[in-house]
């Protein structure tokens, strides 16, 4: 039985920070919840000091304001140089980092941002783990809907293998609550199966019942289209493979939904 930790999760409001702080409070955890709605900029520190008295564990799901390289970068090397440096001076013993499947494969925009947060992060004096994830099943509807254009939606030639942001809680929730590790590790952790982008985003139209048509085309002008689609997303044969898929999940939230109107329905 768990008996619980004081851990702040920075970026509490966010897709991966919303259902982490759920699972941490239901095992038994003293959860501060930090992010800009509680008061809490990582880039400036403002209110960092005083939402980490007392706490043992920071976890890191915090994302970036932009995908502009630029941008993301000043945001990640900002967050990650506070977090250590504000951490340290409250004592606390371990930093989990969630990142990207692949980063390291990538020389530019967002994923070089990620990178050099991840760096920056296992450089300081608190550990850090990093636990590398894969694209979540939440950003498929995102994507669909940035890249429409009329009755057609143009996705990337990408393959990923993509899996749920509560799944991801879930393990950043097992780095949090485990013993503080020796040295400074990077794990990673992906979805059941690799999906193509344009797949994953057609089993979305079909459930929604739009007359949309996904097309797959790379852009010439994206530096990193060619990694995309040659696999630099995947998980390597050492990563924790979790459910569930893609389809699978889509069916889920779908019947959750349905389960909402009606109980919304009763009142």
């Amino acid at each position: 039985m768990n008996e619980g930790k004081r851990i702040a999760v920075v970026g509490a409001t966010g897709r991966v920070g919303v259902p982490l702080v759920e699972v941490l409070e239901r095992r038994g955890n003293d959860v501060v919840a930090a992010s800009r709605a509680t008061g809490v900029d990582v880039t400036t520190g403002e209110g960092l000091a005083e939402a980490l008295e007392g706490v043992e564990v920071i976890v890191d799901v915090a994302s970036g304001p932009s995908p502009d390289e630029a941008e993301a970068t000043e945001f990640f090397t900002a967050s990650a140089r506070n977090l250590q440096a504000y951490g340290e001076r409250a004592g606390v013993g371990h930093l989990v980092v969630v990142s990207i499947i692949g980063v390291d494969r990538f020389s530019s925009g967002y994923n070089a941002a990620k990178l050099k947060q991840e760096r920056i992060a296992q450089a300081g004096p608190i550990p850090a783990s990093v636990l590398r994830a894969a694209q979540f099943h939440e950003f498929v509807a995102e994507l669909v809907n940035w890249s429409r254009q009329g009755d057609v939606a143009y996705m990337a030639e990408m393959v990923t293998q993509l899996v749920a942001a509560r799944t991801v809680a879930e393990a950043l929730a097992e780095l949090a609550e485990g013993p503080v590790p020796d040295g400074r590790p990077v794990t990673e952790i992906g979805g059941p199966r690799p999906e193509r982008l344009a797949g994953v985003a057609r089993l979305l139209v079909a459930s929604r019942g739009e007359d949309l048509r996904i097309e797959e085309r790379s852009d010439p002008a994206d530096p990193n289209a060619e990694l995309y689609a040659a696999g630099a997303l995947l998980p390597g044969p050492d990563a924790t493979l979790a459910g569930p898929t893609y389809e699978a999940w889509l069916e889920e939230t779908r019947e959750g939904s349905e389960v909402a109107l009606g109980d919304e329905a009763a009142l």
